[in-house]
């Protein structure tokens, strides 16, 4: 279980990397730390830790000597990155669940489809955010791999703050849809399908965000000539 202070320090790591996963921290939001000591009710050492834990492990904050801690803005090359490995992880995960595909399981997944139709249905943002989220959790758990979890974990909060950052519109999400075909395929056994349907969803995720290289320079004169 650990120590009390690891404890309160996961406890911190928690609530701070939910605020960011859910958008209700933006990217470049300040992490002041006597703030954070208020608003948590939690030790000023306590809350240190878990910023330089959400900074070294999950890079989702960024901590600047003489400045403080804010939100990470990731680059578009770092946001490819994650893209990249997640799939990669996704993919193993998939695998895994199909293998580990006990009655309790099966169970969990429907149970979680129905968690992210109500959020829909509620028309509740941040709701539908966190329970997007929370289905390829549970698809990690079922595939009883908790290493795998772990950096899954890190690298959800990360997608969406990349997606806070750079989505070409407000409303860009897991869909349901997609997650309903990927458990279709899981449920009948087919490592295939379920694999190549997790590779179409990630892809579908990141053709709604503005990951094209940017010019080093604009050309002022003819962005702001009169049309």
């Amino acid at each position: 279980m650990g120590t009390r202070a690891q404890v309160e320090i996961k406890r911190i790591v928690e609530r701070l990397a939910d605020a960011i996963s859910e958008h209700r921290l933006p990217p470049g939001a300040r992490l002041t730390e006597a703030k954070l000591v208020e608003v948590l009710g939690a030790n000023r050492n306590h809350v240190r830790a878990a910023l330089q834990k959400l900074a070294s492990e999950y890079k989702v904050v960024t901590i600047v000597p003489n400045r403080g801690a804010c939100v990470a803005q990731p680059t578009i090359k770092e946001a490819k990155d994650v893209f990249a490995a997640r799939g990669i992880i996704e993919r193993s995960i998939v695998e895994l669940a199909i293998a580990n595909l006990t009655a309790k399981n099966r169970n969990r997944l429907l149970k979680q489809l129905e968690k992210e139709d109500g959020a829909i249905r509620r028309g509740e943002r941040q709701e539908m955010i966190r329970e997007s989220g929370n289905f390829h959790r549970v698809l990690a758990q079922v595939a009883g791999n908790e290493v795998l979890d772990e950096l899954l974990a890190g690298l959800i909060t990360r997608t969406s703050l990349i997606i806070a950052l750079y989505q070409e519109t407000p409303n860009v999400q897991c869909s349901i849809e997609e997650h309903q075909a990927l458990v279709d395929a899981i449920l009948a056994g087919d490592r295939e399908q379920a694999q190549h349907l997790m590779d179409e969803h990630m892809a579908t995720i990141q053709r709604y965000l503005l990951l094209d290289e940017r010019p080093g320079e604009v050309d002022l004169r003819a962005a702001l000539e009169e049309p």
